[in-house]
């Protein structure tokens, strides 16, 4: 562990390393361009900013706790243990540090030769940033034995940095409380959980660093400390997968001035599941540390494979994908001088990181191989099954490609497609039985709505490779109706509806089956998840019944079916309407109250309007904000190990209020 507020470090980081590139104005004018948008994760990305300045502290070796607290009312402290925010007068600006960090774009200590050698804050407008969507912010310093304090509103000074209090020489850091502006974001209500898988994250990506949450008006307090690192972080990912073995490779080098982390373990699972991450900044997209690791990846395992003679010489190289089946991995890497595509960092493009991480996963992976033979003769074993499998799919791809099973002129037989070809306005139902595809069929609007019933329960892909995908029939229908195609000829320019509504009974079984299309889309074809094409659709429960009446109240859960009865109810009062009888249904002025659990119950109108109906309906889009909690429950529900589920059933039986039996 680096040595921490030292009376040099301090000394040494003074306003000559803040660096002014620019001013603050265009922030809230046009937020989206600073933090991505102004819905729940824009919202969010105010903590990280925040977080990160802690984060950076502690990758310099000045910062050992970041600890974030969510106020009861309703704003956000953020404290970190490091060197704290010079408080001294900038030269430049001829405002205290503080304020100028706080008050000018692109003034930080990522700039320059003095204050951090890697970050993976935004670039050093994180904290201006910030202040300027909020609606309040107050900074507090805690350096040179004093308590610095400042507060600000929509980023204006509200006076000058001053002293408010005396504190411990040794005591240096800083604290941030800030309060969203409820007239730029869509909401300002945070998150505990998200909040507290990003602190889980920084502490497995920081070895020695402890992070914590608390929030304030449900008394909830997490921390985290991983000596581990990433093998720890490695090792919660692949928690309810069964690994190849209990080894973990690990291998940190620094080449020139980059430090080069990575860390895998291969399990029984057929997907790959690899985080990148430049700076502890995570990279969605990979980028050239991702390219690097990949081609070492593949030719390590070829050339293994090929010595000891498990790779015969007539038989082809094992492809990338083959030894990435089952892999789990984190690549970490610390630079100087981050190059990412775009300010949300989603890609890193430095050229010369694919270099360095290619240099030391083939010199240490190569080594770790020769050193674990039996771990190695697994993997490679994985790999060669991996490989049989890939091209039994190929064959039965090409023998479906032949007969035209995929061909978009060729549709499936049950398919009742829409008139309109324009796939902007198409939307398709996946059905949950022939019973309900005939009514859903009779009651659409055949002009843009597609209805594709399937028969039973679709095949659990988390337990299946390709092959045996494409022998399933009602797969093959699902994939050849959306017009996208799958894995190698997968082209989301040929998805022919802009919705995909998974229609199913309200009970167990439509639950699991909308369970089973939706591992199958995450699993396959995560870009229709990703573009917002997926939905869940949503029948009513209860039918409430009037007496001498056509006409019907349709309730969609419990919550609304007490809050209309209690509003029903205080409305008849009020006139004077209400009858003494006890039943609550009858004081509402009704004769029955009915309730639905299969689409087969409502007629081909009744489907229509209550589900069908773009003016009436009720649909729930299906999004994943949280890619690797998804892997997560996706694993947990239809993996392969038993104990994690029955856990998982356990802990939430008490929140199941209808079970079919």
């Amino acid at each position: 562990m680096a040595e921490k507020n030292t009376a040099k470090n301090n000394k040494d980081y003074g306003s000559s390393q803040i660096t002014v590139l620019e001013g603050l104005e265009p922030v809230r004018k046009r937020p989206g361009m600073y933090i991505g948008g102004t819905g729940i994760e824009g919202l969010h990305h105010l903590v990280w900013e925040i977080v990160d300045n802690g984060i950076d502290e502690a990758l310099a070796g000045h910062a050992t706790r970041v600890e974030v607290t969510m106020l009861a009312d309703g704003g956000i402290k953020v404290y970190d243990d490091g060197r704290g925010i010079p408080t001294d007068i900038h030269p430049k600006t001829g405002k205290s540090t503080v304020e100028t960090v706080l008050t000018v774009l692109h003034a930080g200590g990522k700039f320059g030769d003095g204050g951090y050698k890697v970050s993976g804050g935004l670039h050093g407008v994180g904290s201006s940033v910030v202040n300027a969507l909020s609606n309040k912010l107050i900074v507090r310093v805690y350096r040179e034995g004093k308590i610095f304090e400042q507060e600000y509103a929509k980023g204006l000074p509200q006076h000058d940095l001053k002293v408010v209090g005396k504190t411990d020489k040794n005591h240096t850091g800083t604290e941030i409380t800030f309060y969203a502006d409820d007239t730029i974001f869509e909401s300002v209500k945070f998150n505990y959980d998200t909040i507290l898988d990003r602190l889980r994250h920084a502490a497995y990506l920081t070895k020695g660093i402890r992070t914590t949450l608390a929030d304030e008006k449900s008394g909830k307090r997490y921390g985290f400390y991983f000596e581990g690192g990433i093998q720890s972080y490695v090792k919660h990912l692949n928690i309810g997968r069964e690994a190849v073995d209990e080894d973990i490779f690990y291998v940190d080098k620094m080449v020139k001035d980059v430090q080069v982390e990575i860390s895998c373990q291969y399990t029984d699972s057929y997907t790959e599941t690899i985080k990148t991450f430049a700076n502890n900044v995570l990279n969605p997209d990979g980028g050239t540390h991702l390219t690097g690791f990949r081609s070492a990846l593949t030719r390590v395992i070829n050339d293994y494979a090929r010595k000891q003679g498990l790779l015969k010489e007539k038989e082809e190289n094992l492809s990338g994908e083959d030894t990435r089946e089952g892999i789990t991995c984190i690549i970490l890497v610390k630079l100087p001088d981050p190059q990412f595509e775009g300010q949300t960092k989603n890609k890193l493009g430095n050229p010369e990181v694919r270099g360095m991480v290619e240099t030391v996963m083939n010199e240490h992976f190569n080594y770790y191989l020769e050193e674990h033979p039996a771990v190695a003769r697994k993997i490679v074993g994985k790999a060669l099954l991996a490989a049989r499998a890939r091209k039994a799919a190929r064959a039965a791809r090409e023998n479906i490609l032949r007969k035209g099973v995929l061909d978009g002129a060729s549709m499936p037989g049950k398919l009742a497609d829409c008139q309109s070809k324009d796939p902007n306005v198409c939307e398709i139902y996946l059905v949950e039985g022939d019973s309900a595809g005939g009514s859903a069929k009779s009651g659409r609007d055949s002009k843009t709505q597609a209805i594709l019933p399937l028969r039973g329960k679709v095949l659990n892909v988390e337990r299946a490779r390709l092959d045996r995908m494409l022998a399933n029939n009602e797969i093959v229908s699902l994939i050849k109706a959306l017009g996208v195609g799958i894995e190698e000829s997968f082209d989301i320019r040929g998805l022919r509806y802009a919705r995909i509504i998974i229609m199913t009974d309200a009970d167990v079984d439509g639950s699991h089956i909308s369970t089973l299309l939706m591992t199958f889309f995450f699993r396959y074809m995560k870009e229709v998840v990703d573009g917002g094409h997926l939905y869940l659709a949503k029948p009513p429960l209860f039918e409430l019944v009037k007496p001498g009446r056509k006409s019907s109240i349709f309730i969609y859960d419990e919550s609304e079916l007490e809050r209309t009865l209690d509003e029903i109810i205080a409305k008849r009062t009020a006139e004077g309407k209400v009858s003494a009888d006890d039943d609550r249904l009858k004081q509402a002025g009704f004769v029955e109250q009915k309730r639905y659990k299969g689409l087969g119950e409502m007629d081909a109108d009744q489907l229509f309007e209550t589900t069908m109906n773009p003016e009436k309906r009720v649909l729930v889009q299906v999004k994943v904000a949280d890619a690797e909690r998804a892997d997560s429950i996706f694993n947990k529900l239809m993996g392969s190990e038993v104990e994690l589920r029955k856990n998982f059933i356990q802990a939430n039986a008490k929140f199941v209020k209808d079970l079919d039996i």
